[in-house]
């Protein structure tokens, strides 16, 4: 009997593929998973997944999306449930990190997909970290706006956020074996250069740079 041809918009079919490519890169690792073996979890043959993807390739960024989907949505759901700026940019940061850090420990293989798509630059991975720099923009800017933040370019300092939280959010970098501090303490180091604390004037300061002091 020849095989249904579905339709080729068709988002469950997709979203079929995609979970059998899931599973699969779970239990042998991306590298090692063909079109064929995915075919075959999805109760297809190889024919019918080229009509919804036109390569092994777009199937693994079809899986990294969805990953980064979730962390993309539990970074914003944390921020909002928070208060502060500082607080806000605590919780997304720690949300991103944390599902990394998870996903290391319980499916390292689904991870070794993600982190590859990180370190080789993938258009999904490059279109999440977008994303991500936008929440972290929005909160900056916000904080500034209520006083709570030191005045500066929103996304210059977001860039320096990012970038001095790089080694825990990043999941090419997680795993390095590398002395650092804990997340907590490099939180708190950005925290206090983000903070804004107005500077104020020495009662001495005008004595001690008096021609007399000087000299």
């Amino acid at each position: 009997m020849q095989e249904r041809i579905p339709q080729a918009g068709s988002p469950c079919i997709r979203q079929r593929i995609v979970q059998a490519a899931i599973r699969l890169h779970r239990q042998i690792g991306f590298k090692k998973t063909t079109v064929a073996d995915i075919a075959r979890g999805a109760s297809m043959s190889p024919a019918n997944v080229y009509r919804f993807f036109a390569s092994k390739q777009v199937i693994e960024e079809a899986v990294v999306t969805d990953l980064f989907e979730q962390v993309s949505a539990a970074a914003t759901l944390a921020a909002l449930l928070s208060g502060s700026a500082l607080e806000r940019l605590a919780a997304a940061l720690s949300a991103i990190a944390q599902l990394h850090e998870h996903r290391l420990e319980n499916d390292s293989k689904l991870h070794e997909l993600v982190a590859a798509a990180v370190s080789e630059n993938w258009e999904v991975a490059l279109s999440y970290a977008d994303r991500i720099r936008g929440l972290v923009r929005s909160i900056i800017a916000g904080g500034q706006g209520s006083g709570e933040l030191r005045p500066g370019s929103p996304m210059a300092m977001t860039c320096c956020l990012l970038e001095a939280m790089d080694g825990y959010l990043n999941p090419s970098r997680i795993n390095a074996a590398t002395v650092r501090p804990t997340f907590d303490e490099m939180l708190d180091f950005c925290a206090s250069a983000l903070h804004h604390a107005p500077w104020v004037q020495s009662t001495d300061l005008a004595a001690d740079l008096s021609p007399k002091a000087v000299g």
